[in-house]
């Protein structure tokens, strides 16, 4: 019998669920650990555990996993991402108009969006030039692993905006949050 041909990304897919299959198992026997190794583990708990560490999120940049990024981590309500060519779905005016009431200037590599909630939970909106952390996000959230960045560094965030901007695509601690996760 003949298996199907699998495409390098079929192949990658099914590589990572094997990986979570495994650390799924290391989880149930006890002994998988996300933190530094024991000086007793074994060679297959440190690589189990070294793979536990690796797959538990896809990794982007601003996603606080670099041992010297200190920051704290940003819950996030939802995001979105502002480009020249492609706007988000809800949004009807151009790049550049949205650019100009959100009050910035247009760049080519666009703007995220990062809803949030400022002091007394009061939501805002801080308008980042991360774009590539917010995508980072987003491929996450796609495949429901709730993962927030890290605080962005001052010179990231152009404005901070009273009031979330909409539409956005909702994070699972968000969605949770604002009472839209559909779980009970």
């Amino acid at each position: 019998m003949t298996r199907p041909e699998l495409t390098e990304l079929d192949h990658l897919r099914e590589v990572e669920r094997l990986a979570r299959a495994v650390v799924a198992a290391a989880g149930g026997e006890g002994w998988l650990s996300y933190a530094p190794d024991p000086d007793d583990t074994t060679g297959l708990q440190r690589a189990v555990n070294a793979l536990a560490r690796s797959i538990r999120h896809y990794h982007f940049p601003g996603d606080g996993c670099a041992e010297e990024d200190e920051r704290p981590v940003l819950k996030l309500a939802g995001v979105a991402v502002l480009r020249p060519d492609a706007m988000p779905t809800g949004w009807t005016e151009t790049y550049e108009d949205g650019c100009r009431r959100l009050g910035v200037e247009p760049r080519p590599d666009g703007w995220a969006l990062w809803n949030t909630w400022g002091d007394h939970d009061m939501p805002v909106t801080m308008i980042v030039r991360a774009v590539d952390t917010t995508e980072g996000l987003l491929a996450n959230w796609s495949r429901g692993r709730t993962v927030h960045p890290v605080m962005p560094l001052p010179s990231q965030v152009a404005l901070i905006h009273q009031g979330w901007s909409a539409p956005m695509i909702l994070s699972p601690h968000g969605a949770r949050k604002v009472g839209l996760s559909g779980r009970p």
